[in-house]
């Protein structure tokens, strides 16, 4: 997901592609009247946390033992806050049973790769009435990068089918959870450069996109950022990778200092387009690069995860550890906030939230 996927994937050495073509600022689209279902904000009470384990042995090779080591330290972590339900594969249960604690309940299911946040289901609410729905949303593995993807597209729903939350069926828009952000409060943000992918909805302008995310997950406007981080080949640029939602009508956008960066421009111009749209903005010019054999990775704190008490964040650099996280802390004061090496999961792509999605109770 950060650039490093598709590289570490030893069959056929992955999908190589050319980037999403740079579209102009679409328009905030706000629907008329707001579902009685909505996406709740990450903030809000979870019942659960769900996560799967590494299962893509090709992609992961020599690392994927580090990987089982670094989705068992990130779903202990949430354990001491909430529960996790893990997803895995029959023949790895054992393994994972052994690695992770007692707050973590298996789930054994069939699985093609171990990110619950693009796979995994979107949980909805109607909090007058105290029921949930979960929007199963298509899933073509990025934009038929990383084959086979079939058992990831059912995962949504045998999730659901598992957790006992009545299913939406929206698998005709292909959508994944870390390309999105919401505060909770009818905002919904998300980058041009990957949802307007040619390969995951085709037929539908950003226009339509955005009207069905307002009739599906219950926001009333979308906010378009332009690009994601330049590393970022796997997902088209996930705005989990950038932006974070931290309170009604203010986000975290990850943003670099020097001007050679090559993510410079593309975080001004995100930063422009936040602030055109009335969102007040916290900026994170702190950004960790790995010095390793592989392609240019970096480790965005920004893609933290907050569950019941707590804030899970990813780590790789002592020079800026402790400040990233002193600054993610004033953002969630009532919160703990715990740091956990990130560097392995970015070697295959991701981070913290890209591996977890949250079951919010009813």
């Amino acid at each position: 997901r950060l650039g490093a996927r598709s590289r570490l994937l030893a069959a056929g050495g992955g999908v190589r592609r050319a980037r999403a073509r740079r579209a102009g600022t679409l328009p905030v689209v706000s629907a008329a009247m707001a579902p009685r279902f909505s996406m709740p904000a990450e903030w809000t009470p979870h019942e659960r946390t769900l996560m799967c384990w590494p299962a893509r042995a090709d992609m992961w090779g020599s690392l994927l033992h580090e990987a089982e080591a670094s989705h068992a330290e990130v779903a202990n972590a949430i354990a001491a806050f909430e529960p996790v339900l893990m997803a895995v594969r029959p023949a790895q249960a054992a393994a994972a049973r052994a690695a992770c604690s007692a707050g973590v309940e298996l789930f054994e299911v069939a699985l093609d790769d171990s990110w619950a946040r693009d796979s995994g289901p979107i949980i909805v609410a109607d909090e007058a009435a105290g029921r949930r729905a979960g929007v199963d949303f298509g899933f073509n593995a990025w934009g038929e990068k990383f084959r086979p993807w079939d058992d990831d597209a059912a995962f949504g729903a045998r999730a659901l089918a598992r957790l006992g939350i009545e299913r939406v069926d929206a698998t005709d828009l292909v959508l994944e959870g870390g390309s999105i952000a919401v505060d909770g409060s009818g905002t919904l943000f998300t980058t041009e450069q990957c949802l307007l992918q040619p390969k995951r909805n085709p037929s539908l302008s950003g226009d339509e996109i955005a009207e069905r995310l307002c009739e599906l997950l219950g926001v009333t406007r979308v906010i378009w950022l332009g690009r994601g981080l330049v590393e970022d080949d796997d997902t088209d640029g996930h705005v989990d990778n950038i932006c974070a939602a931290v309170a009604a009508g203010h986000v975290l956008l990850q943003t670099v200092e020097d001007p050679a960066d090559p993510n410079y421009e593309p975080a001004q111009d995100n930063l422009a387009r936040l602030r055109d749209a009335g969102v007040a903005v916290t900026e994170l010019e702190l950004l960790p690069r790995l010095d390793w054999s592989g392609p240019p990775t970096v480790v965005p704190y920004t893609n933290f995860y907050v569950c019941n008490g707590a804030v899970i964040v990813p780590i790789a650099d002592p020079a800026t550890d402790d400040e990233a996280l002193a600054r993610i802390a004033a953002l969630y004061p009532s919160r703990e906030v715990v740091g956990i090496p990130g560097a392995t999961l970015a070697k295959g792509g991701g981070g913290i939230h890209c591996i977890t999605q949250q079951i919010p109770t009813p």
